[in-house]
């Protein structure tokens, strides 16, 4: 099976690139923005081909899908981070909708037979009600913010053009979602950077926070991707899946793992920058619809998942504190 992957590179994307290889016979190829910089998807790129090619470029979409000849499009590419929907909501319209409405018609053109992996997020559900938790896939889209609504513009011309022009596209809503090679913009990403720079003595101990009484359903990301390749593979066309575990921890509830896990105690302060002009006090997924047609089923705990966070952030900081060396046999 030949797949074509779009934000390889990335936290996900790299993440899904290996669990595609891992399934063998499966070859990939990802579409990156400089071939110079591989980013997360360097440890594999001996066993994947990569093009060159920006998605707000119709011509280079187009000579990418045209040269990969895929069979199955996991498109990951765009702008993730909410806070920067805010400051630039232009260019994340062009990254995310835009960007998509290049590759749809690039698939249409050279591979109407392919498959069409379109990745949402549950930011489109935007402001839940407490009674429409844990959601599901037929609560109305209410989105608070840019990103939301780009991802929401995203879903519905998946969807669209599956009615319209019968393309195989299968969408998912991914719920929060973390672990190692998250950029540290993510909370749960942040705070393990924070733990390590503690641990190693480059940050005072001291703990700048947003909101920690929000409520969010977390998934490792390698659950996550598994969740992606069964349903671009195994979906309905023109249906939509949440992706989640379904289980809520507060944020301080994050934060407090990471703190049991952390070699050095530290204080918490409140940092009015980290804080979103709008925040959703709950978001649960009810994910029945993938379950039911695929038996996925998340298997890694959160702990885990912040433990590896952890680690992949320990192994980045610069200096380590005594305590990571092994002890000399002298």
């Amino acid at each position: 099976m030949r797949v074509l992957i779009t934000g390889i590179s990335g936290f996900v994307g790299s993440f899904l690139a290996e669990h595609c290889l891992a399934q063998g016979g499966v070859e990939v190829t990802g579409l990156v923005r400089d071939p110079a910089r591989l980013g997360h998807a360097t440890t594999f790129a001996a066993g994947v081909r990569f093009l060159h090619g920006d998605l707000r470029d119709p011509a280079a979409v187009d000579r990418a899908v045209a040269d990969a000849e895929p069979e199955v499009v996991f498109h990951l590419g765009g702008q993730a981070f909410v806070p920067l929907s805010f400051e630039d909501p232009v260019g994340t319209f062009l990254d995310n909708a835009i960007g998509q409405l290049h590759l749809v018609q690039a698939v249409l053109r050279h591979r109407p037979e392919a498959r069409l992996l379109v990745v949402g997020s549950a930011a489109e559900y935007g402001q839940v009600r407490a009674e429409e938790n844990p959601v599901h896939e037929d609560v109305p889209l209410r989105p608070i913010d840019p990103y939301g609504v780009s991802k929401v513009a995203q879903d519905l011309m998946a969807y669209q053009y599956a009615v319209s022009h019968r393309l195989l596209a299968v969408r998912v809503r991914p719920f929060n979602h973390t672990g190692p090679r998250q950029s540290e913009q993510f909370a749960p990403s942040w705070f393990a950077r924070q733990v390590a720079e503690i641990e190693a003595g480059m940050a005072p101990p001291v703990m700048p926070v947003g909101n920690l009484t929000a409520v969010r359903d977390f998934t490792d990301v390698r659950d996550v991707v598994r969740a992606y390749f069964l349903a671009a593979t195994q979906g309905h066309p023109g249906e939509v899946y949440n992706v989640g575990s379904g289980q809520g921890w507060r944020m301080a509830d994050v934060l407090g793992i990471l703190a049991g896990l952390s070699r050095v105690p530290f204080r918490i302060r409140e940092d009015a920058g980290r804080m979103r002009p709008l925040d959703v006090p709950v978001q649960l997924c009810d994910s029945r619809r993938l379950r039911s047609l695929t038996g996925w089923a998340p298997s890694i705990p959160l702990q885990e998942t912040l433990a590896d966070l952890l680690h992949y952030w320990r192994q980045r900081t610069v200096s380590a504190p005594p305590e990571m060396h092994p002890p000399s046999s002298a």
